[in-house]
């Protein structure tokens, strides 16, 4: 059975970046109230016309591609998560193929939200492992201010979520040394109201109507206090099953890169693990929740920064919507 690796890693996000101060001219907020929440300082979000969730996975994905050294042609397989693809169908997969020119590969798309990307590198993951594929490319991305409630009713959402795209190149590691060591995925659909979005539904009478968007449907939901309250458990959970599975401590781990929730999660779970600044890997203070893209984009920007060395012990961890969470342990 092979093993796969992490070959290279990318990122893109929109080039329009909107600052707290922005956002309180749109709502009852202001930076002080945000930064204590949230820790975030500013975000990207998309500009409509310009940025869809297609061309930044391509952008995000052509940087992968060239900092592992592989030609597109080179690809087997797309494993694509997001929760906020171009059309309601087909999927994101099948677009970013058309995108890239990767004529009649399979396309896979991931619908797990926060853990989507974790998710769909576990998937990955497999296929490397029982030599069905080679090279595959694995992408988290989001355009997600198009559904945030910029009113005084949702700004609790509203100032934490925003756009981007992340995506690695999985293929096989020719050393016992290096790639994933294993992938721990969970979920609690009893806490699927906590943080969702209705509309459009296929349960309704019709998908899209007048009375769906005088309610605020097509808004993202979330109860804050749930989700931060779930999300410190599971995190701690998840990141210690990894840690136990592969008979390693938490003093091993070289860099921890959870997903970018809210800067107050990452801190009490380095607080909780004891890790040095230097261990853990932050960017929501500038980027932002880019959901399903915050641990790609966080790896690309990691490995730009000197930060991931090789044979590097590194951890990744997620929480979010569906409640699902998952980890992945891996040998840089």
């Amino acid at each position: 059975m092979f093993k796969s690796r992490i070959l290279g890693a990318g990122h893109y996000v929109p080039e329009r970046i909107v600052t707290n101060e922005e956002l309180s001219q749109m709502m009852d907020t202001n930076n002080e109230w945000i930064v204590e929440r949230t820790g975030i300082q500013e975000r990207r979000w998309y500009t409509p016309g310009v940025d869809t969730v297609t061309n930044m996975s391509a952008k995000a994905s052509r940087m992968a591609m060239e900092r592992a050294k592989i030609s597109p042609e080179e690809i087997d397989f797309i494993v694509f998560a997001t929760i906020t693809s171009d059309y309601f169908l087909p999927g994101a997969g099948v677009l970013l193929q058309r995108e890239l020119g990767l004529t009649s590969i399979g396309a896979l798309d991931i619908r797990n939200a926060c853990s989507g990307f974790i998710y769909a590198l576990s998937v990955a993951d497999q296929f490397i492992k029982t030599g069905m594929y080679k090279k595959i490319l694995v992408v988290g991305a989001e355009i997600q201010s198009s559904a945030l409630d910029k009113s005084d009713e949702g700004r609790s959402s509203a100032v934490i979520f925003a756009d981007g795209a992340g995506a690695v190149i999985l293929g096989q590691s020719h050393s016992d040394q290096h790639g994933i060591m294993s992938t721990h995925l969970h979920a609690d659909g009893s806490h699927a109201e906590e943080l969702y979005c209705i509309a459009p539904s296929s349960s309704g009478k019709v998908r899209i109507s007048q009375e769906m968007i005088d309610r605020g449907d097509f808004f993202l939901k979330m109860n804050g206090n749930a989700v931060f309250k779930h999300a410190v458990v599971r995190f701690m959970e998840v990141i210690k099953e990894a840690l136990d599975h592969n008979g390693v401590t938490k003093e091993e781990i070289d860099l921890l890169v959870p997903h970018q929730a809210n800067l107050r999660i990452s801190q009490y779970i380095q607080q909780k693990l004891q890790l040095p600044d230097e261990k853990v890997f932050n960017n929501i203070m500038y980027l932002g929740n880019t959901t399903a893209g915050t641990i790609p984009i966080a790896l690309s920007q990691a490995w730009e920064q000197g930060r991931l060395k090789e044979g590097d012990l590194v951890c990744l961890a997620a929480f979010g919507s569906g409640f699902a969470w998952a980890s992945a342990l891996l040998r840089w």
